[in-house]
């Protein structure tokens, strides 16, 4: 089981259930607007219940920062077969923390129980990708002790 983490205002980091799928949903579509993707978010409460939740394996996990039952914010994320080092790793997909609740080190614990996660999972890293002109975003990674992967480079194919 995961370590439960609080901060003053009563945060609780868990894994996500089925009956959060709305609420993930919502923070998923905040996130569009916030990474600018939203003309191609296709993303409905319906998929994120199916993908997530009812298939087994699911598409992906995630866990939740609840506040008294509110989702103050979520952090999505699978996992990678392993190769060359014999250990898969996690790739970290989404990380977003409602407006409301932002400066209470939500989005620290929610990377802390991923980090937990991972170590409980025998992975060998944590992996995810960061918009350049998120200069927000690359401080509080950094400011975790993570490092900018420099040897190799995203690619894309659209199908």
């Amino acid at each position: 089981m995961i370590k439960t983490y609080r901060n003053q205002t009563e945060i609780k980091i868990r894994k996500a259930v089925e009956a959060d799928s709305e609420k993930l949903w919502i923070l998923m579509k905040e996130l569009a607007v916030f990474e600018k993707y939203i003309d191609v978010f296709a993303i409905t409460p319906e998929i994120v219940k199916e993908s997530g939740f009812r298939k087994s394996p699911p598409d992906f996990y995630s866990f939740v920062a609840d506040h008294n039952g509110q989702i103050a914010g979520m952090l999505v994320y699978y996992y990678l077969p392993y190769t060359a080092v014999n250990k898969a790793s996690v790739y970290l997909k989404e990380l977003y923390v409602d407006a409301a609740y932002r400066g209470q080190q939500i989005g620290e614990q929610l990377m802390n129980a991923l980090h937990l996660e991972a170590k409980l999972n025998n992975c060998a890293q944590i992996k995810w990708n960061v918009a350049p002109w998120n200069e927000a975003g690359k401080k509080f990674y950094e400011r975790l002790g993570a490092a900018q992967n420099k040897q190799w480079l995203n690619y894309e194919w659209k199908v």
